[in-house]
């Protein structure tokens, strides 16, 4: 009777519990979508553009492909050798690596753009060294409005997609496997690449859509560090929405951007279809071991390199910057003076100009805190069922996966605004329903915690549910005791990037914020447009403490994870 009732239960949670992700899905996604382009409609969107259709779409779409795939590929190169590191070796650091790898990722746009300025910019601190050590007036590195800074950062900003997603699913495998390849007489690399390498593709292929639909729809980074020479969908996007109002193209845009994000998904469900195999629950620690040969510890001492150079470096020029004073010097090669002082961090409680938006910085960090943990527990509340949807085969499963991905091709300055659109009335409107901001974050979170989820739930063994249902439990007691804690590494895995997510949200937040309950990111980047050393210094140090918070709070729930 029970294992009848385990089997209805099962069948509730894949027929029944995929409508309330594809409701939510409908509500706060597709329909403020579909108001900017009924709004868009009814001024006659097509009306006048002629000959500047290749101007205006035709050339950001084809830098937007171009910088995707380039920093998609960055990535993926030193992002597949770090995760194999992190799911087979200990060694001393890791849980800190971990913190450090994710930590980009919460950042808004505005910090980091600030960080590689710091540390890169024409007065960075390596200029700075440069000009004094080799005696010279002007910054030998240019990194400002390049391609190359462009492609930088978005390595920063996704390389704990890769190793994160990847390093979970290896770390899953069965070993068995490959001690059953060893013991038939395949060499290390035969074994990797012929059983795997396979095995890990579907995974791979999964991060590398997330990594390649992040790049697509990069805004501050190219805005900010590109320059006037380079401009994606994204910004134009922007550009038209905001400065010249020009709803109608940037509903074409954005259309063009959903069409391309359709596309991308097609690809990689064409390339993954039947290569998904399931990952099997191991003893803890078995098959992670301290590296031994000359060729794993060089690639363990290549990781912890690499996440130096290129976050901790960034990182720690925004601290400093946020602590030393520069002043210009009148010598013949301008170089600078410094001195250190904790004045930006005192004119952050102090409001000397009596602004009316002024909003003290642990009121934005609590309203940023209370986002974050709402964003999280509406991403695991809908991916879970979401998860369990996907796990069975028909039409619903291909349609709710092809629709948790298209938020994460979609603008989140267009998706702002349809909600600014859409939600007028009472109780959904923006000024008085504050949910609709982590209800926006979730919709770029609730991909993370499914694709997190959905491999732990396919490898739960279906006996093992029997087995527990024949012995009389309940089929709430069975998800309790048996699903539950095989997939609560991956549980806790989605809620930190839900949580990384939404404390760094900032295109869709600084649309919906009110001026009198602002986000970290909201603030900062309320700090560092307006002009003055001051103002800098302070962004500078609301970006430090945004750091601080974050670090705190991913270290405890890396502290629940295993290793």
């Amino acid at each position: 009777m029970n294992a009848a009732l385990a089997q209805s239960f099962r069948k509730f949670l894949g027929a029944g519990w995929v409508i309330l992700p594809l409701l939510f899905l409908g509500v706060f996604f597709l329909y403020p979508l579909g108001a900017i382009l009924a709004l868009a409609g009814k001024a006659g969107w097509l009306e006048g553009m002629g000959e500047a259709v290749w101007r205006q779409i035709a050339r950001p779409l084809s830098f937007t492909v171009y910088q995707a795939s380039l920093s998609t590929l960055l990535t993926l190169l030193p992002g597949l050798p770090m995760a194999w590191v992190f799911a087979r070796f200990r060694f001393p650091g890791k849980r800190f690596l971990r913190v450090l790898m994710t930590l980009p990722f919460i950042l808004p746009t505005v910090v980091v753009v600030a960080g590689f300025t710091a540390l890169l910019g024409p007065r960075g601190w390596l200029n700075l060294w440069l000009m004094s050590f080799l005696g010279v007036s002007e910054p030998p590195i240019r990194f400002l409005n390049t391609l190359g800074a462009i492609l930088t950062v978005h390595v920063f900003y996704n390389l704990s997609v890769i190793v994160r997603v990847v390093s979970a699913a290896w770390a899953g495998l069965d070993v068995r496997l490959e001690q059953a390849a060893r013991t038939l007489g395949a060499s290390p690399w035969r074994t990797f690449w012929r059983v795997t390498l396979p095995l890990l593709l579907p995974h791979i292929a999964g991060a590398t859509l997330l990594v390649f639909l992040f790049d697509f729809t990069s805004f501050g980074v190219v805005l900010l560090l590109g320059g006037p020479r380079f401009a994606t969908l994204e910004v134009e996007i922007y550009i038209q929405t905001m400065q010249f109002l020009n709803l109608p193209l940037a509903a074409v845009l954005s259309a063009v951007q959903l069409l391309c994000t359709l596309a991308v998904l097609a690809l990689s469900q064409h390339l993954t279809a039947g290569a998904g195999v399931s990952l099997t629950p191991r003893v803890k620690g078995e098959g992670i071991y301290f590296p031994r040969t000359r060729v794993q510890r060089l690639a363990v001492a290549f990781s912890v390199l690499l996440l130096i150079v290129l976050v901790l470096f960034p990182l720690g020029a925004l601290v400093t910057r946020s602590l030393v004073r520069l002043e210009a010097s009148r010598g013949e090669r301008g170089t600078v003076q410094t001195g250190v002082t904790l004045d930006y961090y005192r004119e952050l409680f102090v409001n000397r100009r009596g602004s009316l938006f002024y909003v003290p910085p642990v009121k934005a960090a609590v309203n940023s805190l209370g986002y974050a943990f709402a964003t999280m527990w509406i991403s695991l509340g809908l991916g879970f069922p979401a998860a369990y949807a996907l796990n069975r085969r028909g039409a619903s499963r291909r349609l709710l996966d092809a629709l948790l991905m298209l938020p994460l091709g979609t603008s989140a300055v267009s998706l702002g605004l349809g909600y600014v659109v859409a939600f007028q009335r009472p109780p959904l409107d923006v000024a008085s329903f504050p949910l609709l901001i982590p209800i926006a974050h979730s919709l770029v979170a609730l991909p993370f915690v499914v694709r997190t989820l959905q491999p732990a739930l396919a490898s739960i063994p279906r006996s093992l549910r029997d087995a527990a249902a024949v012995l009389g439990a309940s089929p709430w007691r069975v998800w309790w005791h048996v699903d539950l804690p095989i997939v609560g590494r991956a549980v806790l895995v989605g809620a930190v990037f839900s949580f990384t997510v939404s404390m760094g949200e900032f295109g869709a937040t600084a649309l919906l914020a009110r001026p009198e309950a602002p986000t970290l990111p909201v603030a900062i980047y309320r700090f560092i447009s307006q002009p003055g050393a001051m103002n800098y210094g302070q962004a500078m140090a609301m970006s430090t403490l945004l750091m601080a918070v974050c670090a705190l709070g991913m270290l405890a729930l890396e502290r629940l994870q295993h290793d």
